[in-house]
């Protein structure tokens, strides 16, 4: 198993980051929120989960072993493949992810795309307490790394490779605009990631 990998990023998109490890370009498909930590040029360690096919060996990328670990405890549901686990940390934080099932929330996982009520409440049947206990908050969060500006082109991209319309996607970001504003304003950087959950719940209630 490749437990992660190290070296500068070579090229990033939506959903993929290529990896240079001893002179190979490593193929690591990503969340949007972890392709928003990262830079083209910069070095860049991301823990990965080597998922073996009979016809590919798929690479994927978390920002940190708590990410990759519930990645792979929620495969352990059925119906659930790399594919829903990877975009179900698209939307949710491993820690979100933990309140959900701990609380019984089905709406907090029909947020994901590809999952509806009837596939939500079975997962909550499934995975109750098989992620553990959310951690508690104390201080601030942590911090996260903004993305490449212009912030609005990356959380639209980010969007777009979730599988949402143009036209829906700029109109997410337009509704957290202010949210980003405000960040700024405060002299620090769009938090792309916590701007892309907070677009995703607006798209999700507008369905």
């Amino acid at each position: 198993m490749i437990a992660f990998v190290n070296g500068a990023v070579a090229a990033l998109t939506p959903t993929l980051a290529v990896i240079e490890v001893g002179g190979v370009g490593m193929a690591v498909h990503c969340t949007p929120n972890t392709i928003a930590g990262l830079r083209t040029g910069e070095q860049a360690r991301l823990a990965t989960s080597l998922v073996v096919r009979e016809d590919s060996l798929t690479l994927y990328g978390f920002a940190d072993d708590d990410e990759r670990q519930v990645f792979e405890l929620l495969q352990t549901a059925s119906g659930v493949g790399p594919r829903v686990a990877q975009a179900m940390l698209g939307v949710h934080s491993p820690d979100a992810l933990r309140t959900a099932f701990a609380s019984g929330d089905a709406k907090a996982l029909t947020a994901v795309p590809g999952i509806g009520p009837k596939g939500a409440q079975k997962l909550l049947l499934e995975l109750k307490g098989k992620l553990g206990a959310p951690a508690p908050v104390v201080g601030a969060q942590r911090a996260v790394a903004s993305a490449p500006a212009p912030w609005t082109e990356q959380l639209t991209a980010a969007l777009i490779g979730l599988g949402y319309a143009s036209r829906d996607a700029e109109e997410a970001v337009v509704t957290v605009t202010p949210q980003a504003e405000e960040a700024i304003a405060a002299g620090g950087a769009a938090p792309v990631p916590q701007l892309l959950r907070a677009a995703l719940q607006s798209l999700n209630r507008a369905r």
